[in-house]
């Protein structure tokens, strides 16, 4: 099959091209100057910086993908192997980057909750390796197990699946319980009762001491609220989009749940900006 059939279903989608150009501007920039001060750092390394690190690194490789993406919307990509490759890189370090974030709710939490331990726990670092690697390997084994998902047979463009090949309960089940509801529950539970801590303890406190206080109850709140309005989205279009039946001629139509996702994956992928909040305040807190 040559590249002209492969790509016959492809149309010019300027304004995914438009969308998705400042998303990749903005997140090279702050993702190559995140990269640079942890990499400088790398002889002075917590366990946080490592969780942080991962991040960095799913987020940065989210970013390769999008000129691609940009590409494909103004030119077309033929639809082959690479556009599933391509999914599959960008979905594996969003799940990456959600169960990272989750990690390090709960270390937050633990450190409020129990800090005496926290604080006396040896090889924190190498946990946290552990951590992250496990991460890597889950999610990676995930895709090779429902790697069929995406094969070209089930994409109507490179980036792009067929409305009438809907994703199968057992990878919405997947993607949305365990890879968002769940890291959810966590992340909102983790993050109230941190924030709630600081608060209480913010009334005994004047000077520096509460306003760092009060910084770190805005740095977690707002990483709570773009976590929630970057990841929710997505995760309803995939459960929509499974329980929409398409017109016979889906093909000649933009339904309104596929929009619906196209917008959702926008939002997801700006996330790759947003986490600029965690590194900022990290890297300060070092100075």
């Amino acid at each position: 099959m040559n590249n002209n059939s492969l790509n016959a279903n492809c149309t010019v989608e300027v304004l995914q091209g438009v969308a998705y150009s400042p998303v990749f501007i903005v997140g090279l920039l702050v993702n190559a100057a995140a990269l640079r001060a942890f990499i400088s750092k790398r002889d002075s390394f917590t366990d946080t910086h490592i969780y942080m690190f991962n991040m960095v690194i799913a987020d940065s490789a989210i970013i390769l993908v999008l000129p691609f993406r940009i590409y494909d919307a103004f030119f077309c990509l033929p639809k082959t192997y690479m556009c599933t490759v391509l999914l599959y890189v960008h979905f594996v370090n969003m799940y990456v980057s959600i169960l990272t974030v989750t990690t390090v709710s709960v270390q937050r939490y633990l450190a409020i909750r129990f800090p005496l331990q926290v604080r006396v726990m040896r090889r924190k670092k190498v946990v946290a390796c552990a951590v992250c690697l496990f991460i890597w390997a889950l999610i990676l084994t995930i895709c090779v197990v429902f790697r069929k998902e995406n094969y070209p047979d089930n994409l109507w463009t490179c980036f792009e699946r067929c409305k009438d090949r809907p994703l199968r309960l057992a990878t919405i089940v997947i993607l949305d319980v365990t890879g968002f509801l769940i890291p959810l529950v966590i992340i909102v539970f983790c993050s109230s009762q941190v924030i709630t801590v600081l608060l209480k303890a913010d009334k005994d406190q004047t000077g520096t001491e509460s306003e760092r206080r009060r910084s770190i109850t805005g740095v977690i709140s707002a990483n709570m609220i773009i976590f929630i309005v970057c990841y929710t989205p997505i995760h309803v279009a995939f459960l929509v989009n499974f329980l929409y039946t398409p017109p016979p001629n889906w093909h000649e139509v933009h339904t309104a749940p596929h929009v619906f996702l196209l917008i959702s994956e926008w939002i997801a992928a700006t996330n790759c900006c947003f986490d600029s909040i965690s590194y900022y305040f990290l890297l300060k807190q070092d100075k």
